[in-house]
């Protein structure tokens, strides 16, 4: 089991390098984070951006930009179609998110011209998180991309929590299905949904073998005391690996209390694609940019 985010970017270095597409690339802290990437040995980059600003920047920073390919281009919009365009093209692995807003960049991956995504596929976002205040890494989904996904998109964000965290070489995932209780409230559609996803999972339904507990409230699932008081055995309750939230605003405030309150480092990244989308915010961190960098390689086919 991979146990922190330094690890994650051992595994996958031992994969060989990647090729990486940067849509807007021209902001220090996402140079750096390529940069860091490419002195990591897991990938080799092209950056689309205005090449001026970038290796402006790149001095700025101490970086070489002969290591990197540019591809001159000023116009956002116009740099996330071309990226997009070389991954539907087979010239790239996995696509990066640069100084350019989420609502651009998710509107060009979802261009059907390029089809990255296949038809009634289904985007989200998985996030691993690295918590001072917690035992191990925590997968979760989705804090950024559905707003309110339905039954049959719980069940695809499940899926796809589960895949990642077989990718951090968790053989059997701890998966929490967050509700307000781990009492089953008929009139609470995330109870409810929470307890007919745990069915599938012990059924079989989620394309791995998991160990899975819901409707679950978040303090039972990641504190063994809380989950003691309450006389809850089961084998998640207190040791979650997978956290499936019930809609972007708690997995988003999860996302934000623990980084700007609890410390916690991450890694994050779109699936559902062609090839993973990494997407973190404009202001994330460089170290946050390139955990997200290495989840992705790792994820990548």
């Amino acid at each position: 089991m991979i146990k922190n985010l330094d690890e994650l970017v051992g595994k996958a270095k031992s994969r060989g390098t990647r090729r990486l597409i940067v849509a807007y690339g021209q902001d220090s802290h996402t140079l750096e984070a390529v940069n860091d990437a490419i002195e990591a040995g897991i990938v080799e980059a092209t950056v689309i951006g205005d090449k001026e600003t970038i290796e402006k920047v790149c001095k700025e920073e101490g970086i070489d930009s002969s290591r990197l390919t540019i591809v001159h281009e000023t116009v956002d919009v116009n740099c996330v179609r071309m990226a997009v365009q070389m991954i539907s093209e087979g010239k790239g692995d996995v696509l990066m998110k640069g100084l350019v807003s989420t609502d651009k960049y998710m509107r060009g991956i979802l261009n059907k011209e390029f089809g990255l995504v296949p038809p009634k596929g289904v985007l989200s976002h998985v996030s691993v998180f690295q918590i001072p205040a917690y035992h191990k890494l925590l997968t979760v989904g989705d804090v950024a991309v559905i707003p309110y996904p339905d039954f049959a998109q719980k069940t695809a964000i499940a899926k796809y929590i589960l895949q990642t965290a077989k990718k951090l070489d968790i053989e059997v995932p701890k998966m929490a299905c967050i509700a307000p209780s781990e009492q089953l409230l008929p009139n609470v559609q995330s109870s409810t949904d929470a307890c007919l996803i745990a069915k599938m999972g012990e059924r079989g339904q989620l394309g791995c073998k998991v160990d899975i507990d819901g409707p679950l409230a978040l303090d039972v699932a990641i504190n063994k005391e809380a989950a003691a008081t309450k006389k809850l055995n089961s084998p998640v309750a207190g040791d979650a690996d997978c956290l499936l939230f019930p809609n972007i605003d708690t997995g988003n405030v999860f996302f934000k209390a623990c980084t700007k309150f609890g410390g916690a480092e991450l890694a994050a990244m779109v699936v559902g694609a062609k090839v993973p989308c990494v997407l973190t915010s404009r202001g994330d961190s460089r170290k946050t940019k390139m955990y997200s960098i290495a989840l992705a390689c790792l994820s990548a086919k």
